[in-house]
């Protein structure tokens, strides 16, 4: 599928598909092509690394088990060279779950990595901040290596795809600085992975902004579907071309109100599929479903309760309940993020959610003493704000299907989990037809 052009450089066309676990994705670049030359693909660090060794292009621009699997295998657990630097990947720096972990033999290297391969998550290390309004007064780590010094912090390596709905620069907002675009703010990150994960030197003013700009001209979707057939037929309009034509900016559809029109939130975020409503083709059965799917997203009514940053806000009135939908957090259109800054506690980090294979920390109120136990604690390991523990941003919801598991942690093996936690959580009851319809729409996007 790689074609050398006139200018000597080997390029990926357009649309190349891709399978996936419901059928096929592809990815579009606004050049015309992907080109395999940018900075994104070369080798600039000094372990290896390159950024598409953590955002794969086959596994929608970021990491999953079995592409993970399949490289361990052909690599020996990272040990031989691949020539695209995938299996730099597996490097105790971060890759295994303890950077002391024994990468000695094969098996012990499966052990080392068993956190990645199972849940396809990077160990982030980060100190506590001078300025919390919290201590950390208990850690208790598996792996024998978390402290105050260096939490260890296990996430999921966002797409570099369909930035261009991008409003938070990392799971906790690390690389958000106030006056700065999202594209300045992804050329500190690109700079920042390189130093931190490729254990290289900062990035050049021009490398930086070529794989800025190269991430944020990629668009990937779903373009077939097993169940209900090509994504684009019969009026629907799936697929990442129509990306490039969804109008975007900061705060578009915001809850209180569009900043730039002034318009009202409006809960029908997503429209991609509402032709398929009173589908008669042949796969009208299964486009219905996705028709009905997203019909539910968009206005399924929702308690939400105990969402910090929502329940707890003065903006929002710190209701005890507030009635919404699914997209009153996924507001963009035809995108599902959140369209401004604002990350949030569901409560995926809490103790009552810790798996074994997962650290816990305790942390303790320096004013109140009051005590709060996660196994992350999110954009308030940043900021130092108590109120901000256990807060993430929540994803774009493009190219879903082809980049399980789910959540920052990778808590969700697949979308019916996802669909699952959330009727757990906020007591929503789907009915199993209205769970699979809307794992249907999900799969579709």
């Amino acid at each position: 599928m790689v074609r050398r052009y006139r200018d000597g450089k080997n390029h990926l066309p357009n649309d190349i598909p891709i399978a996936d676990v419901t059928g096929v994705f592809a990815t579009v670049s606004a050049q015309g092509f992907v080109d395999l030359g940018n900075e994104f693909f070369q080798d600039l660090g000094a372990n290896g690394r390159r950024c598409v060794s953590c955002h794969v292009p086959t596994a929608g621009w970021t990491l999953t088990p079995p592409e993970l699997a399949a490289v361990f295998h052909a690599t020996d657990g990272g040990v031989r060279a691949d020539p695209f630097g995938l299996g730099a990947v597996f490097r105790t720096l971060d890759g295994a779950n303890s950077p002391n972990a024994d990468v000695s033999t094969l098996e012990k290297r499966r052990q080392a990595y068993s956190l990645l391969l199972h849940r396809g998550v990077i160990r982030i290390g980060l100190a506590m901040p001078a300025n919390a309004e919290f201590d950390l007064i208990a850690v208790d780590d598996p792996y024998s290596f978390a402290s105050a010094a260096q939490l260890s912090l296990y996430r999921r390596p966002l797409p570099t795809t369909n930035l261009k709905f991008d409003s938070t620069v990392m799971w906790d907002g690390r690389e958000v600085v106030a006056g700065e675009t999202v594209l300045q703010q992804l050329e500190t990150q690109a700079s920042d992975a390189t130093v931190i994960h490729a254990q290289g030197k900062p990035l050049t003013d021009a490398q930086r902004s070529s794989v800025a700009a190269f991430i944020v001209g990629l668009a990937s979707a779903q373009t077939f579907d097993r169940a209900a057939g090509h994504l684009h037929e019969d009026g629907a309009r799936g697929g990442p071309e129509e990306i490039f034509a969804q109008p975007f900016y900061i705060g578009i559809n915001d809850n209180f109100g569009d900043s730039k029109t002034g318009a009202p939130f409006n809960p029908v975020v997503f429209n991609l599929y509402d032709a398929w409503t009173c589908s008669c083709d042949r796969d009208g059965d299964a486009r219905r479903a996705v028709a009905r799917g997203q019909a539910l997203f968009n206005t399924k009514s929702i308690a939400i309760v105990g969402v910090s940053s929502i329940n707890d806000e003065p903006a929002f009135g710190t209701p005890d309940t507030l009635m919404g939908t699914c997209t009153t957090c996924h507001d963009t259109p035809n995108g599902g993020n959140h369209s401004v800054v604002l990350p949030l506690n569901i409560g995926l980090s809490d103790e009552s959610r810790r798996t074994p294979d997962l650290p816990l920390y305790t942390f303790q109120n320096r004013t109140t003493k009051a005590i709060l136990k996660l196994t992350d604690p999110g954009r308030g390991l940043i900021d130092g704000k108590w109120a901000h523990l256990g807060r993430f941003k929540g994803p774009m919801l493009r190219d879903l299907a082809a980049r399980a598991p789910y959540f920052h942690n990778g808590f969700a093996a697949d979308l019916a989990a996802v669909v699952n936690f959330y009727d757990e959580r906020f007591n929503i009851g789907f009915s199993a037809c209205e769970k699979a319809d809307l794992a249907a729409f999900l799969h579709a996007l």
